[in-house]
């Protein structure tokens, strides 16, 4: 239910962060609190950094009518997050639609984006030509900040709520609907495109065209002068978990892994509309648990490769949840090849363990989303927990980032957390390798800026 409760969060992310502005403004005091604020990070970015890494997301689609058209905006709100102790940004540059916020010669320049505003949900629309990710690195460095960009790596595609549409690639080219997931729902097998729930489109991990399309557009990001960082977002199997991904692509590829033909299919996987493991796991459905996170581990394989051979000084990362317990349904497997998981998960097979990411990167991500009066503990679904049992779980081989989403459910949709803040910034500070906040635009929504520099101001104290 909680994991439930998280995912739908997430869904209602456009709607919680492009509610009409309530005001926002640069806080009258700021100079009078801090009239000269050292800065965090020196003016070149590639230098050290005081501290561990403070990094804030910044999602398209949510942040859509600040940065779209305005240079201005992007350059203003890059000194202010630089001024309130954040040392790097995350710019979302490919949103669930899958159109693109960068040059790219294999995918399409985002020019709408669905959001809700006033009182409608309704497009948005990008006039500007500068480039979005260019914009970001220049006015980030120049205001002392890393920049790295992220791409929601497996989506092609978004059909929109309130009968307005869909947008993206998977739907406008009639040739990628055989990239797209299909799903062993209750009706039998279905492609994605076919389903009526809203939301985003994904692709095809096991496809070898979809691969391709990926690792292209890393080195194209790879390719960027001055960029810091690439991140991976939804470098996943679809939401629709276990149902996913039963293709005739998928199909080939197990039987290959498996080293024989399958008498029926997908039965003899998963009964269809299997959304939860069953009390007792077969071998075979060990087997195509490991052959899931086997694909997501090779493709993110290629994705590093490629982007060093680009770029030999780049940091390559993934953004993951940190519900560990549960993730196997997205076909991730993010700890580190030295992590028994088997010992601890008895749906692990024998092989579950060498399919791990976490040795493939330079950095990581995850997504501590525990409810805003959860920040103390050492289970999931805690602040703490999450921190403490991912550190276990990556054993060391990759530096972590993790944080909450402090604007989605679980008692952060209305705002008002000010005292929250800085206890969170502590905590995650102290039990990962640095603080990850999703999203900017609750920065921005209710006014936390302040919250978060008091917070990082008292553990910059705890360093120097």
């Amino acid at each position: 239910m909680r994991r439930f409760t998280v995912i739908l969060s997430l869904v209602l992310l456009v709607f919680a962060c492009s509610k009409p502005d309530p005001g926002y403004k640069w806080d009258d005091d700021w100079d009078d609190q801090d009239p000269t604020p050292t800065p965090v990070v020196p003016d070149d970015p590639d230098d050290g950094i005081v501290g561990k890494p403070r990094y804030v997301w910044i999602d398209a689609a949510a942040n859509f009518d600040d940065y779209a058209n305005s240079r201005d905006k992007i350059r203003e709100d890059c000194l202010k997050i630089a001024q309130t102790g954040f040392t790097d940004i995350i710019v979302d540059v490919r949103p669930t639609t899958g159109d693109v916020l960068f040059s790219s010669k294999v995918a399409p320049a985002l020019k709408r984006i669905d959001r809700w505003k006033g009182s409608s949900y309704e497009w948005a629309t990008r006039t500007a030509d500068f480039d979005y990710l260019q914009a970001f690195i220049e006015e980030g460095h120049a205001a002392g900040l890393r920049v790295n960009a992220a791409i929601n790596t497996l989506v092609g595609g978004y059909l929109c709520p309130y009968g307005l549409g869909h947008e993206g690639m998977v739907y406008s080219d009639e040739s990628k609907r055989s990239w797209c997931t299909v799903q062993n729902r209750k009706e039998g097998l279905v492609n994605c495109l076919d389903v009526e729930d809203y939301g985003p489109r994904f692709l095809n991990p096991a496809n070898p065209d979809v691969q391709d399309f990926v690792v292209t557009l890393c080195g194209e990001l790879a390719s960027y002068e001055g960029l810091d960082g690439i991140v991976l977002d939804r470098c996943r199997y679809d939401d629709s978990g276990l149902m996913s991904d039963f293709s005739e692509e998928s199909r080939k590829a197990f039987g290959q892994f498996i080293g024989q033909n399958l008498s029926s299919w997908p039965s003899s996987v998963f009964s269809p509309g299997t959304e939860s493991l069953p009390s007792s796991v077969s071998s075979l459905q060990r087997q195509w648990l490991t052959f899931r996170v086997k694909t997501i581990h090779d493709l993110v394989a290629k994705a590093a490769e490629k982007v060093h051979s680009v770029n030999k000084d780049i940091r390559f990362g993934v953004y993951v949840g940190a519900w560990y317990s549960t993730y196997y349904t997205s076909g991730v497997n993010w700890a580190s090849s030295s992590y028994n998981c088997k010992q601890d998960y008895p749906w692990a097979g024998s092989d579950y363990q060498k399919a791990a990411l976490a040795d493939l990167l330079d950095f990581m991500f995850l997504g501590a989303y525990a409810g805003v009066d959860n920040i103390h503990g050492s289970s999931e679904w805690t602040m703490e927990g999450f921190c403490k049992l991912g550190a276990k779980r990556i054993s060391g081989a990759v530096p972590f980032a993790a944080g909450p989403d402090i604007g989605n459910g679980s008692g952060f949709e209305n705002g008002g957390q000010q005292g929250k803040i800085p206890d969170i910034v502590k905590t995650c500070l102290a039990n990962s390798d640095g603080l990850f906040i999703f999203d900017l635009c609750h920065i921005k929504m209710f006014d936390y800026w302040s919250a978060f520099k008091s917070g990082i101001d008292a553990y910059l104290k705890t360093v120097k």
